[in-house]
């Protein structure tokens, strides 16, 4: 059997785990070392090292009583809970606890889809809900609404959502937390609370207005450990009845900056719906002009122009999104984007794809990028290819927002492959994923091992991404475990009053501490001494 959790003794741990197996039924309760693997992070930066964040045990319950049966005999033995809905959190920790020695509590047993209002355009669902699941709901019952996905498309709405990940469809849905509206959480004391209009017991309106009365409290869930969700509701997007998918490519560096500003004006504007993905293809690959340009952290743009021109007429940036509408609409909004970007010298527009829909099965199957059509996919797991023939072992995101501006993607880019080369690792390839309309999201894969000396590289990368970046105005708005305490010294105005006053409400919230200890490290009272 695992170790029990810190200050818990092993008599009071294997009573602990009994009482469980009593609300929960004992096929429910994981305690052996194998169960206990099944919640180990696959790509941790500290795989096999002593402070590898492991779990003492897993307990997975099926109902809300089931919940408040768990939080409350944790907070009897002192029992630190990690919370997960599908465990799917890849590349962010995976479903590994915060705090080393945590029984999981498994939501994937509460999966049901308990309502969808096509007239409402909403939903209500449990933690375990997939997005596999929900697509498959509204397909098999021919509602003829999207849920705007994450990919992988394994993972869980409400969990993705409390991580504030993004989607690719209409801007309206995929910012994840931003398309729920109401929610059901069972706090660290057993209470059972239901935000916004669902705290009028006979509100009509839970999934449709999210304020309710007085303080607005959803977004403390959110990245947080001040208790367990066990209910949320989302607005869903009406299907369209035509889709067209571009790109617009553009033949130099600095093209990016007028391409960017007007991309960010006419999101703004709701002309292009969609998410906007802007990459480079000239900077991916290995050879080894290409890895000097990159990893000299401020090559001009006269020489980048002169390597893109030996590619052979590659494009130095790409960028692709959809149209989403009428067709008539459609026609219309593409034409006006390429009048916007006309003035660019060298600016190509293509139509990549269109679409109809309902879709058939058959078409279905052969869309490429589903996760635009609200499709759920693994395609992401395909990924190896002639650039990328031997894949690491793992990786962890590193997710910096930047302004929407090309000046800005340029800057950073330089920046981070700079300390790439720098520390010995191969630049990764950046894009700017405007999820938002007003910021970018520049993803990172800083790579994993299966070996402690490359982890302890990997892990100065990170700290020296996550230190550079900051000081220079790019924060990250997402982060993994490990570095949780790190990200937030990047978040110190003020003397660190914001994280004061995260530890301050799980003081008043979670006053024995069970919920999540650490987690964006927010720890409680009795472990603050230790932060580990």
């Amino acid at each position: 059997m695992p170790k029990p959790p810190p200050g818990v003794s092993e008599r009071d741990f294997e009573t602990a785990l009994r009482r469980l197996e009593e609300v929960v039924g004992r096929e429910w309760v994981f305690a052996t070392d194998e169960d206990v693997l099944l919640y180990r992070d696959g790509y941790s930066p500290l795989w096999g090292e002593s402070e590898e964040r492991m779990a003492s045990a897993g307990v997975a319950p099926n109902t809300v009583e089931e919940v408040q049966g768990v939080v409350k005999i944790a907070n009897e033995f002192g029992l630190p809970l990690y919370p997960i809905s599908t465990g799917r959190n890849l590349t962010y920790g995976g479903s590994a606890p915060t705090y080393t020695g945590s029984v999981v509590v498994d939501l994937k047993r509460m999966n049901r889809i308990l309502d969808v209002s096509e007239r409402d355009k909403t939903c209500l669902v449990e933690p375990g809900v997939s997005y596999f699941d929900m697509y498959r709901h509204l397909r098999s019952n021919n509602i003829r609404l999207w849920i705007d996905t994450a990919d992988p498309g394994w993972g869980g709405l409400v969990g993705n959502a409390l991580d504030r990940g993004g989607g690719y469809t209409d801007v309206d849905f995929r910012d994840h937390f931003d398309a729920h509206c109401g929610m059901e959480v069972v706090l660290p004391t057993g209470d059972l609370l239901r935000t916004g209009m669902g705290a009028s017991p006979q509100a009509k309106t839970w999934q449709l207005f999210k304020y309710g009365l007085g303080p607005w409290v959803d977004g403390i869930f959110s990245q947080s450990n001040y208790g367990i969700v066990t209910k949320m509701g989302f607005w869903l997007m009406e299907e369209p009845e035509a889709a067209l998918q571009v790109s617009v490519t553009v033949p130099k560096r600095r093209d990016v900056v007028p391409l960017v500003d007007a991309l960010h004006s006419l999101m703004c504007s709701h002309t292009i719906q969609s998410q906007v993905n802007v990459v480079s293809p000239v900077m991916s690959g290995t050879d080894a002009e290409l890895v000097r340009l990159r990893g000299s952290g401020g090559a001009s743009d006269e020489e980048w122009d002169r390597y893109a021109a030996g590619r052979g007429g590659a494009p130095f940036w790409s960028a692709a999104f959809v149209y989403y509408g009428p067709r008539a609409v459609i026609a219309a909004q593409w034409q006006h984007t390429k009048d916007r970007l006309a003035g660019i010298a060298g600016v190509q527009f293509r139509e990549v794809a269109s679409y109809t829909f309902p879709l058939t099965d058959e078409q279905v199957e052969a869309v490429a990028d589903k996760q635009r059509y609200g499709i759920p996919s693994l395609n992401l797991f395909g990924s190896r290819n002639a650039p990328n023939a031997q894949p690491n072992e793992g990786h962890m995101d590193f997710s910096p927002m930047v302004p929407p501006r090309g000046e800005e993607l340029i800057a950073l880019t330089d920046y981070t492959s700079k300390v790439y080369v720098d520390q010995g690792f191969a630049p990764s390839f950046v894009g700017g994923m405007m999820f938002h309309p007003r910021t970018m999201i520049c993803f990172h894969a800083v790579p994993t091992f299966r070996n402690a000396a490359d982890n302890a590289r990997t892990r100065q990368l990170f700290a020296t991404l996550v230190r550079g970046c900051a000081e220079r105005g790019w924060p990250i708005y997402r982060i993994h475990p490990v570095f949780q305490a790190l990200g937030m010294e990047m978040f110190g105005f003020g003397g660190g009053a914001l994280h004061r006053l995260h530890e301050t409400l799980k003081d008043a919230i979670d006053p024995n501490g069970i919920v999540s200890p650490g987690r964006y490290d927010i720890w409680p009272r009795r472990l603050r001494g230790t932060r580990a």
